[in-house]
């Protein structure tokens, strides 16, 4: 390599010397005598100078060999010359070329960060939809339940309904016949009464014998009116209370026909349930595109991030050949100088 500050001076000490010695001052020569410091071209363009000074009197003391040797050897600087500026040149578009795959590397490797986070937010997203779609069934289920277990209780209530207005009536129909029982026995003893009454008056002496006769019949009569009384009365009871549990019923009716209407109401929010499950599925398919694309094109980029690291090998590779020839080149020029 050339070191910098060599000057013309030091150039012609070290000639100087190499000619004191009976040496030919050469390149090499030169450069050794300097301590290897120095560039050939440089020094080669000393020697020149130097020599034109001296009005060519090393030329013409320099054998034939000497010359080709001087020939050869700038030969040589100007292919060293010419091979350090194409190296340069190699390692420079290298370098660049190295610089741009970097570039293409750190970007890829961004818009592979940002695929990943982008990917990790559709999974988060796909997760929340199914966890979302998940609690949808899940509430759909419950309805459907809760609407199967109102329906058989209002069929159980209705026909509890039922029974008990069988109930009331067979009641009703019962009460009307002991009513009507009651009438009729009321009737039968007000004539039979007045039957009494009328053989009274024309028979007072033939009924004066049976008049104790009569009364214990009355007293036995008139308890069995107060038995039929009581029965009306029990009758009367048990109608009340039979109105009672129909009003009751009737209530529970009512309550029931309302659990029915918001029963109805959940029916009717099931297909807007549906619906919104339906939404929510496509989404889901939607997402699942997405992601299966991002993952295309994470395969793409990572295919083209290897394509170009593959390049950069190739680039270094042949730089590494170059070299290697270049190394070659100089090892089998030295070996000629020493021959």
């Amino acid at each position: 390599m050339a070191r910098t500050g060599l000057y013309k001076s030091e150039v012609k000490r070290a000639r100087e010397s190499l000619i004191a010695q009976g040496r030919h001052p050469s390149v090499d020569a030169v450069r050794i005598e300097l301590g290897n410091t120095g560039s050939k071209s440089t020094i080669h363009k000393y020697l020149k100078e130097l020599e034109v000074e001296d009005g060519g009197i090393t030329d013409r003391k320099a054998s034939i060999s000497e010359a080709l040797h001087d020939l050869v050897a700038s030969l040589a600087i100007r292919l060293e010359d010419e091979a350090n500026v194409r190296i340069c040149e190699v390692q420079t578009q290298s370098t660049e070329k190295e610089r741009q795959l970097n570039a293409s590397i750190a970007a890829l490797t961004t818009a592979n960060e940002e695929l990943s986070d982008k990917l990790s937010a559709v999974d988060s997203r796909i997760q929340s939809e199914v966890a979302a779609h998940t609690r949808t069934a899940e509430s759909l289920q419950r309805e459907t339940i809760l609407r199967h277990t109102l329906e058989q209780q209002v069929a159980d209530l209705k026909e509890r309904l039922g029974e008990n207005e069988a109930h009331r009536q067979s009641l009703e129909t019962k009460h009307t016949h002991a009513r009507e029982a009651l009438e009729h026995y009321r009737e039968s003893v007000k004539a039979q009464r007045d039957q009494d009454i009328r053989r009274h008056e024309h028979q007072v002496q033939q009924l004066q014998g049976e008049i104790r006769h009569l009364q214990q019949s009355l007293v036995h009569k008139q308890n069995e009116i107060t038995g039929l009384n009581q029965d009306g009365a029990r009758l009367v009871a048990e109608l009340s209370q039979t109105q009672k549990v129909l009003y009751e019923l009737q209530n529970v009716e009512r309550k029931h026909v309302t659990e029915i209407e918001s029963l109805k109401v959940a029916t009717g929010r099931i297909p807007l349930l549906e619906s919104d499950l339906a939404t929510k599925e496509v989404a889901i398919f939607e997402l699942r595109n997405q992601q299966s694309e991002i993952s295309a094109q994470n395969n793409e980029l990572k295919a083209e991030v290897h394509a170009q690291k593959m390049e950069l090998v190739k680039s270094v590779a042949v730089i590494e050949t170059q070299k290697m020839i270049l190394a070659e080149f100089q090892g089998h020029f030295a070996d000629k100088k020493k021959g």
